[in-house]
């Protein structure tokens, strides 16, 4: 895939657990597992503010284009 997500690295960084922040932008812990592993096929906007306004961050900070 050429979109690279660095939710871990951010979530480490912001010393939050992915449950944690899964129960705050209203996901399972599932679905957020499936976006951290890159193998979400879509996001939603809303999901990604909600990301970004819980982790206090930008949507270039959680995503990433690397070319093949």
């Amino acid at each position: 895939m050429s979109i690279i997500i660095n939710l871990d690295v951010v979530l480490a960084k912001r010393k939050m657990k992915s449950i944690e922040l899964a129960k705050l932008i209203g996901i399972t812990e599932q679905n957020l597992s499936i976006l951290k592993r890159g193998k979400a096929k879509a996001i939603r906007i809303s999901t990604l503010e909600a990301i970004c306004k819980h982790l206090d961050c930008q949507p270039g900070d959680l995503l990433e284009y690397q070319k093949d």
